[in-house]
């Protein structure tokens, strides 16, 4: 199957690609499971290694468990699909699969869901910012900000702020509560003090079976470094600089699906570890293709394997992007800002 060149500047390929991307929607059960497998009884056996390697290194302990943190966001993608039900036929297996994931990946399931949710329907929408999106602010609103906003917003776009404390806020101490949804029902915190109960069960028995170096140097530093990897991926989906933005009256949601989110394109295996997230143009405009036929759309429509595309090398400079130009149309860096008109 293939798909005759077409420019992806228009609004109606954003329309044409939903109808065309309906065909991949279907999950092959045995091989979800197979996934599933071949993702966690690694992840469970360099944990191993590294619990064993604390009684010979605790560098070598820590190197595991670094290493091991590409295995806990490819799981954490597992559980980003059960979401959106795009790995098996029944909601149940998906729901509850989704809830075990998140005791590893300490993120309640059904809070994450929801909030994902809506990202997906806001995304590149400026009247409709704050959850689960990255904090985002037009050239003027950075203007108009007091000293004080300024240098907020400043620091918290800081590369190092952004995936050095942030990732450890977000994942460690955010997601400890129902954040956006605190009163939208007894579900969310019931399911973030479920997972929390669940975290405290789990590193108890880790402290009791091991010690707390086992927390110290396994633990931790495999979640922090896949919180850190995870962020890094959401940041470079939508923070690029040709990326789209726009007020209720110009937003469309698949036109904001297509043209806001990127290609990261990655290498073989980055693209297996993180899921084929990086595939986001896709996974925005239909959201219940599995993750392991991502890979299969591309192969069949080279218009979208070249659509939106960042290589690693480009996704670097998308760190130092900061502020939405409307009049531009792209997303600009602090000194950049300064040298547009007012």
């Amino acid at each position: 199957m293939s798909s005759p060149p077409i420019n992806t500047d228009t609004a109606e390929d954003a329309r044409h690609w939903s109808r065309v991307l309906v065909q991949y929607r279907t999950p092959r059960t045995s091989r979800s499971v197979i996934e599933v497998i071949i993702t966690l009884v690694p992840f469970l056996a360099i944990w191993a290694a590294a619990w064993w390697a604390l009684s010979v290194s605790i560098w070598l302990a820590l190197a595991l468990a670094l290493v091991n943190a590409a295995f806990l966001v490819r799981l954490f993608i597992i559980q980003h699909d059960c979401g959106h039900g795009a790995l098996f036929r029944s909601k149940r297996v998906s729901d509850w699969l989704g809830r075990a994931l998140g005791v590893l990946t300490v993120t309640p399931y059904d809070c994450w869901r929801q909030t994902h949710a809506i990202h997906h329907a806001s995304t590149g929408n400026l009247d409709r910012r704050g959850i689960g999106d990255m904090p985002t602010m037009t050239v003027a609103e950075y203007r108009a900000s007091g000293r004080m906003g300024r240098g907020g917003y400043r620091l918290l776009r800081h590369p190092l702020f952004l995936f050095g404390v942030v990732p450890f806020f977000s994942f460690f101490i955010q997601n400890r509560l129902p954040v956006g949804l605190m009163r939208a029902g007894a579900k969310y915190w019931l399911s973030a003090m479920a997972t929390n109960a669940a975290i405290a069960a789990l590193v108890a028995l880790l402290i009791w079976a091991g010690g707390w170096q086992v927390v110290a140097f396994i633990y931790v530093p495999t979640t922090l470094m896949a919180a850190v990897i995870g962020m890094w991926l959401f940041y470079v989906q939508h923070q690029f600089e040709d990326t789209s933005w726009d007020g209720d009256g110009d937003w469309d949601i698949r036109d904001a699906a297509f043209e806001g989110s990127s290609h990261y394109d990655l290498p073989p295996v980055l693209g297996w570890f993180t899921g084929h997230v990086g595939i986001h143009h896709v996974h925005h405009l239909a959201s219940r293709i599995p993750f392991y036929r991502l890979p299969e759309v591309l192969r069949d429509h080279d218009a979208l394997a070249h659509s939106s595309r960042l290589t690693i090398r480009e996704s670097l400079r998308c760190a130092r992007l900061a502020l939405w130009d409307p009049a531009g149309r792209r997303l600009v860096t602090f000194a950049e800002a300064r040298r547009l008109p007012a």
